[in-house]
């Protein structure tokens, strides 16, 4: 069985053989029972949005809902002054589906609509499940779905786009946040000066937040109501299109940070109670809520349930043309804990039975549809347990990546606890580089997680209340020296260790400055925090575009070697007494000093006999640095008769304090 070579890969695995198979084969079981036997293929299966929901036909209008539970079901809209009209009745189909249709007359586009959902003994409005489009009114403040369909939609002109992947270097936004004023910022403007800004920096694909629609927009996305439906609060279906049209156009993929791990509770506006059931998309009983985030879990058991998510998945690849998904919660589907209270500290605690089957043989499925749909396609799973063969194919769960959740930990608990002087470099090369033989990781600093109101980015807890008063380039201030000289360091040595991509959250490059705070009662509806003052690293004068310049061109570096996520990483030196770490990746040397006082000349490092040259240094006057060492210098390693079965000799720097260097390895003239 394929499950097999997962176990071949870590032999640590071996006794839990027969829990590893009995996943998979319940994954094949269960996509025969949603496939007819497998006479149908995932993706023929998961096509649900082309039956649900409204559409246009040659007649007029057909729109069709599952609802097993309702015993009526009418639509009420803007075309009926909002009343219960026989004339726009469902009928009852086999096996709860409910359908109409409707002539032109009936329906026109940005009309408004509602169903309204009768049951034993009581009634309510809903918003259509397989709704594209949901609007709300600015007085009222209410939700309602919405007719789109323009005279002219829109075409994609870049229908051949292939995402890079070599390494995956990612630049996850907010669309909302994105401008500089205090607003909600559209998809129009973000495609017109974000996306500009994202290419010329060096990032091959964006990851964009919040896209489902979502009642409460302080909910950073999280609390989805209407799955297929893009956020209207942002702009229209054809805006976004254009928007992702674009960022093909410039090289950038796009992928969709994707909520299937729960639902709002909301009953109008979501599934909460749609059919009048408690439990007809998700659990029952004291499962039915999550414990942790006020919603609702999904019954990952019931074919049904998997039908919508899947087509949910295929949807956003057919109709919008993303490029993948980074799967938020996933640590939360796979235990029946959701792992809240769970240390994960050996391998049994991933086999003892508090597993979900049906979320694992859920994930498993939209891995395969997914690649099945679109063989680029990419997948990242957001999972903090550690959780074996998420990101392996062969038995595994079929991910590409998963987030390298630990890096970020790690960083804010060295900053918040460790003196300058206790930061060991033996540790951070732990850290930065310990993750599973066989799969891909996604490496970062620090994505939106750190930065939400309570906590801090990683330039305000070096630099703090600094920040407000001494970041003009005149200014000379030890905090925002150590703290734009510590920003660059660990941008560096987590993107350089990567194996798989490297993801940075909108304006962190360039230190932007406090925390993310949306609109809500408690800050009085303030969007002062929930916006990117880019106006910051344009200013030539301040010292943000330090780090931004650092960040582009460290990107570059990466970027210019082949396949650099798959590059063998070679430890050659660390030292915790001196605090260097170097390292080497194909024909480059990375070195780092973390000593917050001592400098060293002449500190020798065994590589590869020959010629190196810099190629960059975090310590350059034009990244805010001090300017210590002479770049122009090219270095010529030093013969050591020890050695010379190696083929190594030393290679002896000059190394300044709380700084890193990159060389690489002259290529000799034949």
């Amino acid at each position: 069985m394929e499950s097999l070579n997962l176990i071949k890969n870590d032999p640590w695995l071996a006794p839990y053989e027969a829990a590893i198979e009995g996943r998979y084969q319940y994954v094949i079981d269960k996509e025969k029972s949603l496939t007819n036997n497998g006479k149908l293929t995932l993706s023929e299966m998961a096509s649900g949005y082309l039956y649900f929901g409204l559409h246009k036909t040659t007649k007029g209008w057909v729109f069709r809902e599952w609802a097993p539970n309702a015993t009526a079901i009418y639509l009420i809209g803007t075309f009926n002054g909002w009343q219960k009209d026989n004339k726009y009745k469902l009928k009852r189909k086999a096996n709860g589906v409910w359908e109409i249709a409707l002539t032109d007359a009936q329906m026109y586009h940005e009309d408004l609509f509602k169903l309204l959902v009768e049951w034993d003994g009581d009634s309510g409005e809903r918003i259509p499940a397989w709704t594209r489009r949901v609007v709300q009114d600015e007085q009222s403040k209410i939700f309602s779905a919405q007719v789109w369909n323009p005279e002219k939609p829109y075409k994609f002109k870049n229908k051949r786009f292939k995402p890079k992947k070599s390494p995956l270097l990612i630049y996850e936004c907010h669309i909302g946040m994105s401008t500089n004023e205090e607003k909600v910022g559209t998809y129009n403007e973000f495609r017109q000066n974000i996306l500009p800004r994202v290419a010329k920096d060096g990032y091959n694909a964006i990851q964009i937040m919040a896209i489902q629609e979502h009642p409460y927009y302080g909910s950073f996305g999280y609390h989805v109501s209407s799955f297929f439906a893009a956020s209207s609060r942002f702009g229209t279906p054809d805006e976004l299109k254009q928007l992702i049209d674009e960022a093909h156009g410039m090289g950038l993929a796009v992928i969709m940070d994707i909520v299937h791990s729960h639902a709002v509770k909301n009953e109008v506006e979501g599934l909460g109670r749609f059919d009048g059931s408690y439990d007809q998309y998700f659990l029952s009983g004291e499962r039915r809520e999550h414990p942790a985030w006020d919603s609702l879990c999904f019954n990952y058991g019931k074919n049904e349930v998997l039908h919508f998510l899947l087509s949910n998945c295929k949807f956003w690849l057919e109709e919008y043309k993303f490029d993948g998904f980074r799967f938020d919660g996933v640590t939360s589907m796979l235990y029946y804990s959701h792992g809240l209270g769970e240390a994960f500290c050996n391998y049994g605690d991933y086999f003892n039975g508090h597993q979900d089957g049906d979320a694992i043989a859920y994930l498993t499925l939209a891995n395969k549809l997914i690649h099945e749909v679109n063989p680029g396609a990419i997948t990242i799973a957001e999972e903090v347990s550690g959780m074996p063969g998420l990101a392996a194919k062969d038995g595994g769960y079929g991910f590409d990546y998963r987030m390298a959740m630990n890096i970020p930990d790690y960083w804010i608990k060295t900053i918040k606890e460790k003196k300058d002087e206790d930061w060991h470099p033996s540790s951070i090369w732990w850290e930065t580089t310990n993750r599973r033989a066989d799969e891909k990781t996604i490496s970062y600093a620090e994505s939106h997680d750190q930065a939400l109101v309570g906590d801090k980015t990683i330039i305000f807890r070096l630099i703090d209340a600094d920040m407000y008063w001494h970041m003009q380039k005149d200014d000379h201030n030890f905090m925002v020296d150590r703290g734009i000289a510590l920003h660059k360091m660990i941008r560096l040595v987590t993107a350089s260790t990567i194996n798989g991509g490297y993801l940075n959250f909108m304006g962190n490059e360039f230190g932007h400055p406090e925390w993310i705070d949306f609109p809500r009662e408690g800050n009085g509806w303030s969007y002062k925090y929930a916006r990117r003052q880019w106006d910051l690293v344009d200013n030539l004068d301040l010292k943000y575009h330090f780090l931004g310049d650092f960040d582009r061109e460290m990107l570059e570096l990466i970027g210019d070697v082949k396949n650099f996520q798959d590059t063998p990483i070679q430890k050659v030196w660390d030292n915790d007494g001196d605090q260097i770490l170097a390292y080497m990746r194909k024909d480059l040397v990375f070195v780092f000093n973390f000593s917050p006082t001592k400098s060293f000349t002449d500190y020798g490092f065994l590589v590869p006999k020959g010629e190196y040259e810099v190629v960059l240094n975090t310590d350059a006057t034009r990244f805010g640095g001090f300017g210590l060492a002479d770049d122009t210098i090219r270095h010529f390693t030093q013969f050591d008769p020890l050695y010379k079965k190696e083929k190594k000799e030393w290679l002896k720097l000059y190394i300044p304090a709380r700084s890193a260097v990159v060389l690489r390895k002259v290529k000799v003239k034949k």
